[in-house]
Formats: structure tokens, C-alpha cells, sequence
């Protein structure tokens, strides 16, 4: 059987040694390793990529540490909104939905509209119009209340700041981020990408982040890679991150570490876009960059050894 391989993340940012209890860390790494184990058993039993990384972003979506799903931040006006997408790199369809509400799963609905949709993205009211055509989970307001989650939104409204995930302090200064994403290659050779996040604390004017915008949050093309970002979305958004790794891998012949080097610790620090992503070849090569005080990912490759990480090596 050819071999497969998988990575995921939990979001990068400033993520302080100094603040992480090892009860904590424990936790964060229980969570990676039960998403990328789920997304495995798919692909060890001959799966689809594009059902590993929904299985494994579910997992994560579905546990409250993270901001995506349940775990999503506040808005503004106390609301959890949020985006996914999800790619396929054998076919390059996709499925994106943004600014959406009670979906217990957003991941899966943005997997519905690129299946049974004509469409790519979708947003708001009509997404969700969708998600109920599709019979897909809704969830009530009290689901995805999480109350560390709420008294970051309090902490943000104090200073009128947008703040992003995993950071301990509104007033700390630096830029956190949180997001989830998973990649995978599966034994039929092909690769798949996908992205979940609840977005900012306290964000306004229905903002939206580069997570379900394919190419710049997610993107999967069985002849280079797979990616999946997390950081500030408005620079991965401006810097397209997601394409330009596969076109400087297509076009310009770089392997997938080159590129991924040249992109997140070169081009994104150029003008000061702060976070990280997961990566994968067609051949299985798996790079997980971040130039942030550290990122929450994990690795698995068939017939390896599960490989979990928070802080830089």
C-alpha cells in the first residue's frame, strides 16, 4: 500500500512558556493527537484525504480550547461567527463558508457546498439557508459559550481592541492567533487542505479572515501541496499565502520547505504578518513553519511516529 501522511494545527501566535501550566499543555496535546488520530483511521484504512481532514478538523472544532466550533471567540456583539474551508487537490473543487452562526461544524458545511453546491463560497444567512437545505447539526448559543473565551471578549471591549487567540492578556501588545486547519495525503496519492476558525475577539463590521479564502488560508493541488494557515488573516490574505507556496513550487521549482521558508519567514516578516501553517507534498514531505513565539501542530506519517509541537525546537 502507498503510504500516507497527515498534519494538523491548532493555531499559532504568541503562545508563553511562562503561562503554560503543564496540566495545560497536556490538555492542548490530548486534543492534536485525538484530531490527527481521527483523520488517520480514515486514511490508514485506504480513505479519502479530503475525509481525513474533515474528520480531523471536526475533532478539533468540537473541542473548546480551540477557536473554531465550539471554542469560537466573540464578536463584537457577543456572537460567535465563523468561517471554514476545505479543498481538494486532485480535482482543485472547493467549499467555503463565511460569518456564519449555530453551525456545530463548519468544516462539514463547507465540505456540503462544494459536493452539492454549484458554488465555492457562500456566507451569512445563505450558508446557513444551505446548511438546513443539507440537514447539517445546528447547535444553540450555549454550546459554544465558553467562558474564558467570553472574558477575553469583556477584557477586549475594555480597550477597544481586536485581539487573536491564544494570548493570556488583552494588554499583553503582541498578536495572538487561533485558528485550526489539517492537511493529508492520502494512499491514492492525493492531497486535500482545510481551515476552521472562530476569528478575532471583538471583531466588528462582519470581518472576515483569510481562512475560508482558498488560496490564501487553504489551498491543495495533487501537483505540489497542501497548506493551511493560521495567523493574522489580513497579511496572509494581502501576501495570497496558501498559492504562492504552490507557485513557487510549480513555477519556480522550489521544494516544499524552500518555499514555505521563503514565504513565512521572509515574505510575511517583510511586512510584519505574525503566524505559521502546515504543509505537504505529493511525496509526503511535511513542513509546519511559524515565525511566532510558537504554534499548536502535530504530524503523522504511515508507519512513523506521531510528532506533537507548541514551542520551536
Amino acid at each position: 500500500m502507498n503510504k500516507f501522511a497527515i498534519a494538523i494545527h491548532g493555531g499559532a501566535g504568541t503562545i508563553l512558556r511562562t503561562s503554560m501550566t503543564p496540566e495545560k499543555e497536556m490538555s492542548y496535546k490530548k486534543g492534536m493527537e485525538e484530531a490527527i488520530r481521527s483523520g488517520e483511521k480514515i486514511l490508514s484504512s485506504g480513505g479519502a484525504a479530503l475525509d481525513a481532514v474533515e474528520a480531523a478538523i471536526i475533532s478539533l472544532e468540537n473541542n473548546p480550547l480551540f477557536n473554531a466550533g465550539k471554542g469560537a471567540v466573540f464578536t463584537n456583539e457577543g456572537k460567535n461567527e465563523m468561517d471554514a474551508s476545505i479543498m481538494e487537490g486532485k480535482t482543485l473543487m472547493a467549499g467555503a463558508v463565511t460569518s456564519v452562526k449555530n453551525i456545530k461544524n463548519p468544516v462539514t458545511l463547507a465540505k456540503a457546498v462544494m459536493q452539492h453546491s454549484e458554488h465555492v463560497f457562500l456566507s451569512g444567512l445563505g450558508a446557513m439557508e444551505f446548511a438546513e437545505k443539507m440537514k447539517l447539526e445546528f447547535a444553540p448559543d450555549d454550546y459554544f459559550f465558553v467562558q474564558q473565551r467570553y472574558d477575553q471578549l469583556l477584557q477586549a471591549k475594555e480597550t477597544d481592541s481586536i485581539v487573536m487567540d491564544h494570548n493570556d492578556t488583552v494588554t499583553s501588545g503582541k498578536d495572538k492567533t487561533g485558528t485550526v486547519g489539517c492537511v493529508a495525503l492520502d494512499v491514492h496519492g492525493n492531497l486535500a487542505g482545510g481551515t476552521s476558525t472562530g476569528g478575532m475577539t471583538n471583531k466588528k463590521y462582519g470581518r472576515v479572515g483569510d481562512s475560508p479564502m482558498i488560496g490564501a488560508g487553504t489551498y491543495a493541488n495533487n501537483n505540489t501541496c497542501a497548506i493551511s494557515c493560521t495567523g493574522h488573516g489580513e497579511y496572509f490574505i494581502r501576501a495570497v499565502v496558501a498559492y504562492d507556496i504552490s507557485c513557487l513550487m510549480e513555477y519556480k521549482g522550489l521544494s516544499l520547505k524552500q518555499a514555505c521558508e521563503l514565504v513565512v519567514n521572509k515574505k510575511l516578516v517583510t511586512f510584519g504578518g505574525e503566524g505559521g501553517l502546515i504543509a505537504l507534498d505529493k511525496n509526503g514531505n511535511i513542513t509546519l513553519p511559524f515565525n511566532s513565539e510558537g504554534m499548536y501542530r502535530a504530524s503523522l506519517k504511515s508507519g512513523g511516529e506521531l510528532f506533537l509541537g507548541i514551542y520551536k525546537e
